[in-house]
This record gives structure tokens, C-alpha cells and sequence, in this order.
């Protein structure tokens, strides 16, 4: 009997096969990735790039440009004063002293939140129970707006009648009253200011401290008992406060930053028709009244942002050279 062999039996081309150099069929495109892992990326991520680009870099890239033009009432000028802006807002006597109002602002608030809020984190890491409780009460005024907070300072908390909670515990005690907004001496409103501020982001920074406070090993403790370290200050000393450097130059950067960001509580207490007193007008109040105010001088108020970005950008860096952030060790 014949036998029919195949055209894979016979040592041919199996049935189906293609030859070896017929073209592959359409393959995904280079820019999906494997598993269109990269076609994923961008579906979830380009809106969000987008927006940053279109509300955050355009803006910036634009504030940049006006800086060099003449720019009074228009975003689109044609007058070219190159870097006159510059040295306008260099000179000006009051673009100089909000730096100093920051400076000032700086001395008070940096200190202040570090300390509490490193307390608050020690304090919080050392309870045995109830500890997300006290965790979550003290980060809550994080959640607060700058505004809220700001107005409840100013007209329920320190607003210069005897109904106001500050006035009415001072009666208490039988001393006077006072008008702490007043912008004559002394000068009680700089103890508004920075309560209100030390109030809303002392639970974000605690927050920074407790997680540095949960990497130190147990071990480090237990070996220093053994050594014969005695608890309290000297554990914290020797142990626990070089075991945060890290963390602690993270707040302090934080901290210098957010300084030169105040603007609503500044805006919101002070702002009133009886002017700003000497050294409360830190640098965005000025620039928000230069650029929006009755001049509308954009390009003198968008070389003084840029002005503002740089000193940051170079502070920053100045403080993370000297702290030494991002070492090995760290």
C-alpha cells in the first residue's frame, strides 16, 4: 500500500509555515510598550503633565518674558527695558524691606515650629495607647485654609475687644486690654501671625519627626541602656537627635521655604485701611500690590518674582550644602 507523506515528513516546509523570509504580520507600536504598559503610563499621567505644563511652566515661562518689558495694565507688551525692572525693584526701599519682614518672620516661625513640633512628635511616639488619635488631632489645622484660620484669629481670637478670647483671659488676671493688631508699639501683631502659622503646619512637620522617630532602630536603645545611658535628655541628646540630622534638615529647608511663601496671614490680619505698620509686609504682599494693585506694573512685579525664585532656589541650596543633605551617611 502507497503511503502519502507530508511536506514535514518528508524534511519540507511544515503545512502553514512561513517561508523564512515572508513578512511578519503588524506588530504593536514601538511607543506602547511591552504589555502597553507605556500606552497606560501616559493615559493616567498626560493629563495631570498636562495641566502642569499649561498652568505651572507656561505661567512662569510668561513671568519670565514680562520681567523685561514695560508691562502697565497688559500681558502682551512691546516695550523692551531689558533688565531696568531689575534694577528698579533692587533699589526699591520697600521691595528691600519685606526681604527684612521675611528675615524677621524667619527668626520667629523656623525656631518656633521645629521645637514644637519635634515635642509633639516625642511626646505623640512615647504613648502606649490612643496614639493615632493625638497623631490625627494634631495634624487636623494641616487641613485648615490660611484664610479661615487667619480670620478667626483676628475676630474671635486677638481682635482687640474685651469679647475676644485673648482680652477676656487677660481680664482674668485683672490686666488691660489690648489692641493687638494695632500698628503702633509695641508690636503685638507679629504674636498673631506667628501663632496662627505655628498652629496650622506644626502637626505637618510633627508628622516629618515621628516618621524619622519610627526608623531608629530599638536596638540602638537597648545598647545604650546597657552602657549605662540614662533616659531622658541624655538618650535624646546622644542618641535619638543625631539619629534625626536627616530629617531635620529636610523641616528646616521646608520651613525657610514656606517663610518666604507667607501671604495670608500677612494679607488677612494686616490689610486694612490703616496701612502696614513698619516690617509686615513680607515679599509676595508687596509683589501682589505692585503687579494687581492701582499701577498694575506687571513686569516690575514679575522681575521681582523672579527676583523672590531665585533668592529661594539659592537659599536652598546654600542650606543643603551646608547641612550636607543627600551625603552617603545620611
Amino acid at each position: 500500500m502507497t503511503v502519502k507523506t507530508t511536506g514535514a515528513a518528508a524534511g519540507g516546509p511544515a503545512a502553514g509555515a512561513r517561508p523564512a523570509g515572508a513578512a511578519q504580520g503588524p506588530r504593536p507600536a514601538r511607543w506602547l510598550g511591552p504589555q502597553r504598559r507605556t500606552l497606560w503610563f501616559w493615559v493616567f499621567v498626560g493629563p495631570f503633565a498636562l495641566g502642569l505644563g499649561l498652568f505651572t511652566y507656561v505661567p512662569l515661562a510668561w513671568s519670565v518674558y514680562l520681567s523685561f518689558f514695560d508691562a502697565h495694565n497688559t500681558v502682551s507688551p512691546t516695550d523692551f527695558v531689558g533688565a531696568g525692572n531689575y534694577t528698579s525693584m533692587l533699589t526699591d526701599p520697600a521691595f528691600l524691606s519685606s526681604l527684612g519682614t521675611f528675615l524677621l518672620f524667619t527668626a520667629f516661625i523656623v525656631p518656633a515650629t521645629y521645637v514644637l513640633s519635634l515635642s509633639l512628635a516625642l511626646m505623640v511616639n512615647r504613648l502606649r495607647f490612643a496614639q493615632a488619635f493625638f497623631r490625627s488631632v494634631f495634624f487636623l489645622p494641616t487641613a485648615c485654609s490660611y484664610v479661615v484660620a487667619s480670620l478667626i484669629w483676628k475676630l474671635s481670637l486677638f481682635n482687640g475687644v474685651r469679647f475676644g478670647l485673648a482680652n477676656t483671659v487677660l481680664g482674668w488676671f485683672g490686666a488691660d486690654q489690648t489692641a493687638w493688631l494695632s500698628t503702633t508699639d509695641p508690636p503685638w501683631y507679629w504674636l498673631v501671625i506667628v501663632t496662627v502659622r505655628l498652629w496650622l503646619q506644626a502637626g505637618f512637620y510633627m508628622i516629618l519627626f515621628l516618621a524619622g522617630l519610627q526608623r531608629i532602630s530599638p536596638q540602638l536603645y537597648e545598647a545604650a541602656a546597657v552602657d549605662g545611658a540614662r533616659p531622658g535628655w541624655q538618650v535624646f541628646r546622644h542618641l535619638t537627635f543625631p539619629q534625626l540630622r536627616a530629617t531635620s534638615v529636610a523641616v528646616v529647608l521646608l520651613l525657610v521655604i514656606n517663610s518666604f511663601q507667607a501671604f495670608d496671614e500677612f494679607y488677612n490680619l494686616l490689610s486694612d485701611s490703616r496701612g502696614y505698620p513698619p516690617y509686615a509686609r513680607p515679599p509676595l504682599v508687596y509683589l501682589y500690590y505692585t503687579a494687581l494693585g492701582r499701577d498694575q506694573n506687571l513686569g516690575l512685579g514679575s522681575a521681582g518674582a523672579v527676583i523672590l525664585a531665585l533668592i529661594i532656589a539659592v537659599a536652598t541650596v546654600v542650606q543643603a550644602r551646608w547641612f550636607g543633605l543627600g551625603r552617603k551617611e545620611d
